[in-house]
């Protein structure tokens, strides 16, 4: 059974509030979610390593949306220097922050026999130290603008779930998790919530592209729906707990996903 999706229109869900989205340029769930809060009413500040990417897709956004809801820097989140200048750049252009989604990350495959340290500790220190780093300068700016705000990570399936060739991912998507509820904990005492999504599959063009068939056609076989999730699917549910909907929840991680198993 494949079910096509009916792409859901804007709900002012957002409206007014600023929010930084790292990984955002591009096809993937960054850039969906860019979009989206865009729909959805906010401003937005977009940081990628990418600089031409992230150029290409400011200018895009800003055409359709307005130049003055939709600004961009480059920023490596392996460097904490790059991420301080994005968070301070966001405040400094709309005067606070409000929304921080972490959406960086790095993957790979390798059997763990072969897997080397560079590829171990270059996986790792993208997917979660850029988590980490990027999550404690979100929590020390929402913290001292004394209003609230919320964190969203980008997690994964895996980090609950055994895939081969996946040990390195996996292992800092589960970080990702941890390091989201011990965050809410302490993000708490000043109202800042702090949850996860964890997606099982979601794919734009340019993944398909890279990604063998048989490996594409193995991986939407365990989707109940027998295909990928856009990556706007993914992004709506970041909205929702970007939003007002969720104001309860904190250190949670929300699979997106529809495996069986």
């Amino acid at each position: 059974m494949t079910h096509r999706p009916t792409y859901v229109p804007g709900h002012s869900l957002l409206t007014g509030r600023t929010a930084v989205i790292t990984a955002a340029a591009g096809a993937g769930i960054g850039g969906a979610t860019a979009r989206r809060f865009l729909e959805e009413g906010a401003r937005i500040v977009i940081g990628d390593a990418h600089e031409r990417r992230l150029g290409e897709s400011a200018a895009a956004l800003a055409e359709e949306f307005g130049a003055d809801r939709v600004a961009a820097l480059p920023c490596d989140v392996t460097d904490q220097e790059q991420v301080d200048a994005l968070f301070g750049y966001a405040a400094e252009r709309h005067g606070g922050l409000d929304i921080v989604v972490n959406n960086a990350g790095l993957g790979g495959t390798a059997d763990l026999v072969d897997m080397t340290d560079e590829q171990w500790t270059k996986v790792l220190d993208v997917t979660l130290g850029g988590t980490f780093r990027c999550t404690r300068t979100a929590l020390r700016h929402l913290r001292d603008g004394g209003t609230g705000g919320v964190v969203v990570n980008n997690a994964s399936v895996v980090g609950w779930r055994a895939q081969r060739g996946q040990a390195h991912y996996a292992a800092a998507k589960a970080g990702v998790m941890a390091l989201t509820r011990c965050a809410a904990l302490e993000a708490a005492d000043f109202q800042v919530r702090v949850n996860a999504v964890a997606p099982s599959l979601a794919m734009h063009p340019h993944l398909v592209k890279v990604t063998t068939p048989e490996l594409l056609a193995e991986l939407t076989g365990r989707e109940a729906y027998g295909r990928y999730a856009e990556p706007w699917e993914v992004a709506n549910v970041i909205v929702f707990l970007a939003s007002g909907y969720s104001a309860y929840m904190t250190g949670e991680t929300v699979s997106v996903s529809s495996q069986r198993a």
